[in-house]
């Protein structure tokens, strides 16, 4: 969910008034792949991430039903996890037949990426702690010798982890959540925690043809007209109609059909719903970074196969080691940065967050002085300097070094900011970068008299990584160096916790 500023607030107080979702984007800033793999799970309620049933698919004609009869049974669990499994990574071999060169070293090497990544949706961000615990309990089983399990079900438990975490990842789109995704995009009249119903979500922002946005938010609080997204079902249907037919079947295999019957019709209209999502999202363009972004989700979709096909790559442990968990940490607050940035510099309404909070600013040039001249340290260089009039709250101080939107490599030192009578600031700005290496400033590079800018202290420049022990050299404070992880038979017990 998104956090709640002053201008969602705002937003959320309109869509109120109107009656209607409010855009909190004026582009899209997640990636909608060409064939996604839609996810809807459901779980036993009281069960530590029991199974019960799924339905799966990149064709929205026909998704795949899974159904476990007997979700306390471990070999129909399993039996449900190697269905899955068998779906799944025909889907994610389907992206590894084309690659493409990506040039590095300055153009002087090449290395080869998969051209397109899979992509995972799930209804809701439950969906995506639901695959990382059945990637969890599903990624160490045994294939051999006692509780073996078919080879496809570790495989399958690998991916779901490797999912699981690239959605934690900022920025990243290999696994969506599709209630994020929306809440992300638009603001509705009624609370984060109503927003989490995936029916009365896209009711006020894509109400179906002949109800309005509040009537179809209304809608959705009939659970038989929109069950939950999952993975939890709703109470009266697992005590009425679920634990009836389970024990149908259980006395009779023969009701087997009437038991996908009956949880079938949990799934499909969230099925259903999760497509009319992928219109709407789908629908917006997108932002300029989020090809970007992709890029770095298909070098990692790459980089996993790659690791894979390695010699008998050992499936990740339970937990992290100290340094492991720093690093991890580490790498998520760096692109947590970028990703931030770039959201602001694709999108205004982004970016009219930063200057509501003093930490950007938007104006009009005054005076320019594209010829100006630097020698003060005995080395002439070209630093023009302009004047830009706003009437945003700023924060920013003298010395600070900022940057505008149109011209990300050009960097702006604040000389001056000055009061004016009338209302609102006069920056003065020096500029360098983005000039070329002459003493000519070259036409277009320096911003003219009259033109409307957008300058922030944002900064999404490379940053190189920090510097962590050796796991043998992890201090005892930390535990020690860890011990080798390898997989044991205490692994191939049940957990599904």
């Amino acid at each position: 969910m998104p956090v709640l500023t002053a201008l969602t607030a705002l937003a959320r107080a309109i869509a109120v008034r109107e009656e209607r979702a409010q855009p909190l984007t004026t582009v899209r800033h997640v990636h909608i792949g060409a064939r996604p793999l839609v996810f809807v799970p459901l779980a036993l309620a009281g069960e530590a991430n029991a199974p019960l049933a799924a339905l799966v698919g990149d064709d929205r004609a026909a998704p795949h039903l899974l159904v476990v009869p007997q979700p306390r049974n471990r070999a129909q669990r399993f039996a449900f996890a190697a269905e899955l499994g068998h779906l799944v990574l025909d889907y994610l071999r389907s992206f590894t037949h084309f690659r493409e060169d990506v040039p590095i070293n300055r153009g002087r090497e090449v290395r080869q990426r998969f051209s397109d990544a899979p992509q995972l949706i799930v209804p809701n961000p439950a969906g995506v702690a639901f695959t990382r615990l059945l990637g969890r309990s599903t990624r160490l089983r045994r294939t051999d010798g006692p509780y073996a399990v078919d080879p496809v079900v570790p495989l399958l438990g690998r991916w779901l982890t490797f999912l699981a975490e690239r959605a934690e990842h900022p920025g990243s789109s290999l696994m969506v959540a599709m209630t994020r995704a929306l809440s992300m995009h638009w603001a509705t009249g009624q609370s984060s925690t109503e927003d989490a119903n995936l029916a009365a979500l896209l009711g006020w922002i894509a109400p179906p043809e002949g109800r309005s946005p509040v009537e179809a938010a209304a809608d959705a609080e009939d659970a038989d007209l929109w069950p939950p997204a999952g993975p939890a079902t709703d109470p009266t249907f697992d005590n009425e109609i679920l634990s009836p037919a389970i024990a149908r079947h259980e006395r009779d295999p023969r009701h087997f059909d009437g038991l996908r019957k009956v949880l079938n019709s949990q799934l499909e209209p969230t099925w259903h719903l999760m497509w009319r999502g992928i219109d709407v999202l789908g629908g917006l363009s997108p932002g300029a970074s989020v090809a970007e972004r992709w890029a770095d989700d298909r070098d990692s979709f790459t980089n996993y196969v790659t690791y894979l096909a390695g010699d008998n790559p050992l499936p990740q442990a339970r937990r992290d080691s100290a340094t492991a968990a720093a690093r991890r940490l580490s790498t998520m607050e760096r692109a947590q940065n970028v990703y931030d940035v770039q959201r602001a510099m694709d999108d205004p309404l982004v970016m009219a967050e930063y200057r509501l909070g003093g930490e950007a600013f938007a104006g009009t040039v005054t005076y320019a002085a594209p010829d100006r001249i630097d020698a003060s340290s005995g080395r002439r260089k070209l630093r023009p300097q302009i004047l830009v009039h706003t009437d945003d709250p700023l924060r920013l101080t003298p010395g600070a070094t900022v940057s505008d939107r149109s011209r990300p490599k050009q960097k702006a030192v604040i000389v001056r900011v000055s009061t004016l009578d009338s209302g609102g600031y006069e920056v003065q700005l020096e500029l360098s970068g983005g000039m070329g290496n002459s003493l000519v400033a070259p036409p277009g590079s320096v911003p003219a008299v009259g033109e409307r800018l957008t300058y922030s202290a944002l900064d999404a420049a490379f940053r190189q990584p920090d510097r962590f022990p050796a796991n043998e050299e992890t201090p005892w404070t930390h535990g020690g160096p860890p011990q080798q992880y390898v997989p044991t038979n205490d692994d191939a017990v049940e957990d599904w916790s």
